[in-house]
Parts: C-alpha cells; structure tokens; sequence
C-alpha cells in the first residue's frame, strides 16, 4: 500500500541560494537556481544526491553517490536555456522522444532526440511518503503536448530515490489524449561517464551477431580514415570494446545495438560498467517495455562518455529509418504506456553480486 503527500512547486520558490523545502528520514529536497535561469531541485539522502531540472524536460543533470561522479564529462558549468539537447549537453539523463527520437535522418525534419528531453514542464512537485519498498521522495511532474491537427498527449515524469540507496528509478508514463493513435519513440538516454580502464558487464555476446557496430553514420560524425578502420575492426570483432583500454578510439563517437540479450523470466535485464577500482555504474530493465538496448560511447577533450546501456523501445537512426524497420510504436487515443529504469552506483562487494547475475541470466 503506497501512502504519499506532495507539494507543488512554482517557479518563485527558487532563488539563488539553495534552501531544503521537505525532509523525510534521511531524504531532503533543496531548491536553487542557477545562474543561467534553470531552476533545480537536489535530491539527497545519506549515501549522495541527484540533480533535477523539474521545469527542463526532467533532465537529471548530475548524480554523485558515495563521493563518485557518475555524470559524463562535458563542456557546460551549468545547463543552460535550450530548446534541442545539444544546446545544453552535459546532464546525466534524459527523456529521449516522445513523437520522434533518435538523429534525422536525410528525410526527417525533427529535432535531435525528439521534442521532450528540453521540454517546458508545465507543473512538477516533490512526492514522499512509502509504498511497497520502503521510504521514498521522488520529483514529479506533467507536461501537456497538444498541436492543431497533430498529436496531444501528457507526459509524467518521476524520479525516485531511497534512504541509504545508490540506486534510484527513472520513470516516464505517456498517455495519449487525442481520439487518434500517437506515434511513440522513447529512450531513456543515460549519460554515465567513460571510466578508462572500465570492463562492460552485459548479458549478450560480444560478436558480431549480437553486439553490432552502426556502420551507418550520421551527417554530424566526422569521418577519416582511422575511424572508418576502426568501425570494420568492431564489426568483426566487438570484443574490442569489452574493456574501455583505448580511449582515443572513441573520438568520434561509436554507437552499438545490443540484440539477443538475454533476460529473467519476467522480462528484466541488466548491464553494468566496472571501474578499475571495482566498483560499479549499473542498470537494469524490463525488455517487455524496452526491447531495443543502444550503446553510446565517445572520449575527447571536451566530453567523455560511455552510455553503455540506453533502454529504448527503438533505435537512435531517425523517425523515417525507424517506421521502415517496424520500430515506431503507435498508441491508440486513450491508452498509455509506462517506463520504469532502475539505476545509478554499486559497491565493489555489490558488484560482484550483480555480475554474477548478469553472467547467469
């Protein structure tokens, strides 16, 4: 039984300095805004905290447990005002979609990475209370898409943190409002930082069949000769990047689709990157939900990552190469849909736990 009290936010409630508005155990939420004009609220417990745009999207913009920074490197101090993701690249999550996702293709004309990850939320609130797991807070929040002649729908977003945990749930629930079927595309596009060194943990092969290189590039990736070599020696042999040894492999960026991973009895899967100390950067989800997994990989001088995991109902190659595979969803007017990831930081006593169960799905 789930028992919960909320507090609505508004935007005059953040200042510049930060300020706690709730506390539950040893959960707080402090509300401050940056210098750029985004307004923030910091999720905290006794192990780290998690930084939430609750007005951008309902971007996490930086997450830290136990003193490790799991955020990518990047460019930006702050997120700065933006309407397409590039304009303020260097959070740790996002809401990839929800009409369209991925990068345009030569016939696409939509933004990179859909319409939602910038999104101006029209509410949000702080939830805490307990449910079935224990005590919680969570940042919530809805924002109504609606065009003339075109799609309407409601997005809720929520992130969920525990006391003493390191990991935390990020979820999203559409639901289409108009009497015509949506077209839907979601990822939840996880930033983790690129730990040099670091060993992928997943439960698929690391061969051609099941762990496959985009050969396919887009327009934005600069290309040369050591590259395109590069991309031909992963297609052979993904194993190459099992452990993350070669950093400067990973300038331009490199992109894999995961297939054939395998999963419980339920449908739930998990992946994981072990740092050379021997901790950990952990993920887990439902394939029911999530049936595509997509890799993300890049280490240059302004940003490093290695989104080893991204859980998505479709791959990042644009609508119009999506629909021609079978990957866009269509929701019928009324319906909706749920996505629940699991996520965040293990221990190097948890991680050997959790990848021994990877190993033994």
């Amino acid at each position: 039984m789930s028992v919960s009290t909320q507090i609505n936010l508004r935007k005059d409630y953040f200042g510049d300095a930060e300020q706690v508005i709730a506390a539950h155990g040893n959960m707080s939420a402090s509300l401050f805004r940056y210098e750029s004009g985004i307004e923030a609220v910091r999720l905290k417990n006794g192990r780290g905290h998690l930084v939430i745009l609750p007005y951008m999207g309902q971007m996490i913009w930086d997450a830290v447990f136990d003193g490790v920074d799991l955020t990518m490197q990047n460019m930006f101090r702050m997120p700065r005002p933006a309407e397409v993701i590039v304009g303020t690249y260097g959070c740790f999550a996002f809401h990839s979609g929800l009409l369209t996702n991925g990068c345009p293709g030569p016939t696409d004309t939509h933004p990179l990475h859909g319409e939602m990850p910038c999104a101006p939320m029209d509410r949000a609130a702080i939830e805490f209370g307990s449910d079935d797991e224990g005590a919680y807070m969570a940042i919530t929040g809805t924002r109504e898409y609606v065009m003339g002649f075109g799609a309407h729908y409601v997005a809720r977003p929520r992130v969920v943190l525990r006391p003493d945990a390191t990991l935390f749930d990020i979820q999203m629930n559409v639901e289409n409002l108009s009497g015509a079927a949506m077209d839907l595309m979601y990822m939840c596009h996880v930033n983790f930082a690129f730990c040099e060194g670091g060993r992928i943990i997943q439960p698929a092969k690391f061969t051609p069949d099941e762990t496959i290189v985009r050969t396919e590039v887009p327009a934005h990736v600069p290309r040369n000769p050591d590259y395109d070599a590069f991309l031909q020696t992963l297609a052979e042999n993904p194993a190459a990047m099992e452990t993350m040894s070669e950093p400067h492999r990973y300038d331009p960026e490199q992109v894999f689709y995961i297939r054939n991973g395998r999963a419980a009895a339920n449908g739930d899967t998990s992946y994981m990157m072990r740092r050379t100390e021997g901790d950990a950067f952990h993920i887990t989800y439902n394939t029911n939900d999530f049936p595509k997994t997509v890799r993300w990989v890049m280490a240059n001088q302004d940003q490093k990552v290695c989104a080893f995991a991204l859980p998505s109902t479709c791959e990042p190659e644009g609508f119009t190469a999506e629909q021609g595979k079978g990957n866009v969803i269509s929701l019928p007017g009324g319906e909706s849909r749920h996505y629940s990831v699991r996520l965040g930081y293990l221990t190097r006593a948890d991680s050997d736990a959790a990848e021994q169960a990877i190993r033994s799905l």
